[in-house]
């Protein structure tokens, strides 16, 4: 309850970066969906927004509460996308895709002038490794991934879903969460991944998130890149 409760100030505070007439990125997650549902009060009391899901899961929700939707085929340019994290360090540098939605989180945060992200205490880490990251792969190509990847140090597992089955992604890919233990070179391993032959994108969010709003008990601070 105290988690939820700090997830959900996390996501208040950060709609003082949304601003009217703008296009929103709309993130994935439980963290994020408290932003959406806030966000809805907010369009309910006239506020006027254009939201750009990064799941179907986000889509359905943001729609339920009459946000209104566009999609990158209409509009590539997003003001601001609010998101989740599993992990943040103090570079702000971040592991994403536990709700399996990383693939179109980094595109939309790729267009986006602003990536904020909400959490909770829990998600800040010294150094990244904690959480599995995640490493969405083409289906043909997953074994042979997970073998390069197992070379690499870490132990790999492909996702499954609640009922025991291969996890699908929105994009009809799979997920192998790989944990690397501590992350020592983020930077470096992010473009390994990147190089990898099956690797449709992984979870490392590099030099992308403008702040992150952490909430702790009952204060949100918010952190910035050191310069």
């Amino acid at each position: 309850m105290a988690n939820d409760q700090e997830k959900e100030a996390a996501a208040r505070a950060s709609l003082r970066f949304v601003k009217d007439g703008q296009v929103v990125g709309l993130g994935t997650g439980s963290t994020a969906a408290f932003f959406i549902k806030l966000l809805g009060e907010q369009v309910k009391n006239g506020l006027r927004i254009r939201g750009i899901p990064t799941s179907a899961r986000s889509r359905d929700l943001a729609m339920s509460l009459g946000i209104p939707l566009v999609t990158l085929d209409e509009c590539q340019e997003i003001a601001v996308t609010v998101d989740g994290a599993d992990e943040f360090d103090a570079e702000l540098r971040l592991i994403k895709g536990g709700g399996g939605a990383l693939l179109r989180e980094k595109i939309v945060a790729s267009a986006s002038r602003q990536l904020v992200i909400v959490t909770d205490a829990s998600k800040q880490v010294a150094v990244l490794g904690k959480f599995p990251l995640p490493v969405e792969v083409i289906p043909f190509a997953q074994a042979l991934v997970a073998k390069r990847i197992a070379a690499m140090g870490a132990r790999v597992s492909l996702r499954q879903d609640a009922s025991g089955q291969t996890y699908v992604t929105d994009e009809k890919h799979f997920i192998l969460d790989c944990a690397f233990g501590q992350i020592e070179d983020a930077d470096g391993l992010a473009r390994d991944l990147s190089n990898m032959p099956g690797v449709v994108e992984h979870g490392l969010f590099v030099g992308m998130a403008s702040a992150v709003l952490m909430a702790k008990g009952n204060e949100v601070v918010e952190l910035r890149r050191s310069e």
